[in-house]
């Protein structure tokens, strides 16, 4: 068009004579006409996307860490958002981790208090203690002048060593007595823990700790309260098990000790001692304590909040059933005292199912008792081949393999192993769950901002592109000039990035179900909203763009100054469209788009700076920008037409959308397509990052 003559000045005259335009004048027009071009597409792609994510993220980051939680991988905090269910652990996590022994039966009886060893013979009373201090993986430092003992280990250990200081137990002085030949540490797997010491020269003591019903299954005999050896009836038995089922009942995790005598010509010479198995069987039950772990202030609210949220959270625990299903109960992931399998499943049943029968049964557990590690690495697998978006915590080593399986793994701070850290992806620093929660909030308010973010900028993409086509292609100029469409590019890129990506979560957030892995980037709501506002700032632009000169009464101006004054009048009026949109996408599904706009100073000081630079722009950097100065009616006809935005938008969204995404629509008309779709591996979360 501009070779050929068809592209004019204001004036009316040719941009391009033939034989009469030096080479300097051609080349001049030439590169005004590229940098047109490239401005478009410049504006064309939104390169703001990668600032924005990458803003959300670091913002959200920084911000988690002052809620105690400490992000190791930056795309985490985004997929924490789309979590659907949370496994997690009982121990620290759902309870404070602070265990006491509250409760104890020796001898055949109850002891009232827990420490009261008067009904016990001595020779019980020393057997108790020798198994405490020896088959123990803490240990008590007592300081010299009287104060106190400091108990050191897991804390179960230091529950159990705390009640042998109760009952007398001088730790250094009991160790000291009998030597230890074998030890058997504590086993996840199999549930116990065990230490053969030899007292005197000839006798071996074999001592067991573990979990109260399956020590129970390998005792055939048990002491009564003066030290003699009884048989364990089928009546006995059930009165063991009566005692461990009201101690789970009342949410108290149930810890057997048990011991068998031997010979020391049973044990093999020193060695060949390392490949010595200890004897599991023929045990003589010395008693069960109940080690009460409250439950955290504040879980129930927590999990409550995760419900409506539609996460559903689910307890995996070492604990057996009865006391898993108390524990749930309190914190609130069970609300039926009554329920059964397989909501409520022991992980050696769920470990016993095939692939396709762990699937289905996945989405129906509550609570998995008597785990394993092993049990939570399959439950996870399951419920993510379920299409599930899983978070889950795990703080030891063997928690490692499911930490690195699910979506989201979250370790424990400070009863975390450094193995379980080093394989999670956010570090809960204070094991608490109510900080879980939080990170939750936070992974919704990324995707939500970076949703905002990028409705704006395809609100101006979108308005921008078309105004400068229509034009261009119409009468060969266009109204938005090159420095015009940058300093809107540094708008809707960088300063919209900056204030849209910084919004602070909000509870509005957590009354939403989680996205999921194939849900659209752009939702229907998006969709609705960006095409009213472009559609709005389309159909004024262009009527100033054709009808400009007629509409501001410049029709007997100087036909150059009027071109300028209108296109100065079209840029400054897209500018405050773009300030008025930017309100607008700060609440894109609700009504009132300043809640919340007070605890956000970096969007308010942004606005401040985007009004203040275009005033300055259009009033003084005119030479620089190709403008001229408006009067003060012209900025009040152009904010009016910008303020428009707001009830446009108000009345855009009472319009109902469908809840089936629009490109699943027009996908069905190409049904090709949506197989080659459906049949890709998904590999995950989708991470914005990729956009």
């Amino acid at each position: 068009r501009y070779f050929t003559g068809h592209t004019y000045n204001p004036d009316g005259s040719p941009q391009y004579v033939k034989g009469k335009m030096g080479v300097g004048e051609t080349i001049r027009g030439v590169v005004k006409i590229f940098t047109v071009a490239v401005t478009i597409v410049v504006v064309a792609v939104p390169e703001g996307l990668p600032l924005a994510v990458t803003l959300t993220l670091a913002f959200s980051m920084r911000k988690m860490m002052r809620d105690k939680a400490l992000v190791r991988r930056l795309s985490a905090c985004e997929t924490m958002g789309s979590a659907t269910t949370i496994c997690s652990d009982k121990t620290g996590t759902l309870t404070l981790n602070q265990m006491t022994v509250v409760e104890a039966y020796f001898g055949g009886e109850k002891m009232d208090p827990p420490d009261n060893t008067q009904k016990l013979s001595a020779a019980v009373s020393t057997m108790i203690i020798e198994g405490i201090a020896q088959n123990t993986s803490g240990s008590i430092f007592e300081p010299e002048g009287g104060q106190a003992p400091e108990v050191t280990g897991s804390p179960t250990e230091k529950a159990i060593l705390s009640w042998g200081l109760q009952l007398g137990m001088k730790f250094s002085e009991t160790r000291s007595k009998s030597s230890i030949l074998q030890v058997f540490p504590f086993n996840s797997e199999k549930k116990r823990g065990g230490v053969a010491v030899q007292v005197g020269d000839s006798e071996v003591h074999v001592y067991w700790k573990g979990a109260a019903e399956l020590i129970l299954e390998s005792c055939t005999s048990w002491i009564d309260k003066d030290g003699s050896k009884q048989s364990m009836t089928p009546e006995k038995v059930g009165e063991f098990k009566k005692f461990i089922e009201d101690m789970a009942v009342a949410s108290l995790r149930c810890v057997a000790f048990a011991y068998r005598p031997c010979e020391m010509s049973d044990v093999p010479k020193e060695d060949q001692r390392a490949d010595w198995v200890l004897p599991e069987d023929n045990l003589i039950m010395l008693g069960i304590v109940g080690i009460k772990d409250p439950c955290r202030p504040g879980v129930q609210d927590s999990i409550r909040l995760c419900a409506a949220a539609g996460i559903k959270v689910r307890m995996v625990t070492g604990d057996n059933l009865q006391t898993a299903r108390a524990i749930a109960l309190e914190c609130g992931i069970l609300t039926d005292p009554n329920v059964s399998e397989p909501t409520i499943i022991e992980g050696k049943t769920f470990r016993e199912l095939s692939d396709l029968e762990r699937e289905e049964v996945a989405d129906k557990i509550s609570v998995m008792g008597r785990s394993s590690p092993n049990d939570k690495l399959l439950l996870v697998k399951a419920l993510r081949n379920r299409g599930h978006v899983v978070a889950v915590t795990g703080d030891g080593t063997n928690d490692a393999p499911a930490l690195h399986e699910a979506d989201i793994g979250l370790s424990m701070g400070i009863q975390g192993t450094e193995v379980a850290k080093e394989s999670s992806d956010i570090i809960i620093l204070d094991d608490n769950f109510a900080t879980l929660v939080r990170v939750v909030r936070w992974g919704r308010s990324v995707y939500a901002n970076i949703q905002k973010f990028i409705q704006f900028q395809l609100t101006v993409n979108v308005a921008a592109l078309i105004i400068n086509v229509v034009s261009a292609v119409s009468s060969g100029d266009v109204p938005l000039n090159a420095v015009q469409l940058l300093w809107v590019n540094l708008i809707m890129d960088t300063l919209g990035a900056l204030a849209l990506a910084t919004e602070p979560p909000n509870n509005h957030l957590m009354q939403r179900p989680p996205v999921g892995r194939r849900e659209p980037l752009i939702t229907n709501i998006m969709w609705r909203n960006l095409l009213i506002m472009a559609f709005y700032q389309v159909a004024i632009l262009l009527t100033l763009t054709f009808k400009g000169l007629t509409l501001l009464r410049l029709e007997h101006d100087n036909p150059a100054h009027a071109e300028i004054l209108k296109n100065t009048f079209i840029f400054n009026t897209f500018v405050l469209c773009q300030v008025f949109s930017e309100f607008n996408a700060r609440k894109p599904d609700e009504l009132n788009i300043f809640k919340g706009i007070a605890g956000n100073k970096l969007f308010i000081a942004i606005i401040a700076i985007t009004v203040v630079l275009q005033v300055l722009i259009i009033e003084f950097l005119g030479k620089f920008t190709t403008t001229v100065r408006l009067s003060w009616q012209l900025w009040l006809v152009s904010i009016g037409l910008a303020f428009v935005s707001w009830p446009l938008a108000l009345v855009g969204k009472l319009i109902p959308v469908p809840d089936r995404p629009f490109l699943d629509m027009f996908t069905c008309c190409c049904p090709g397509k949506k197989e080659a779709d459906d049949g890709k591996e998904d590999s995950g979360v989708k991470n914005i990052e990729v956009v």
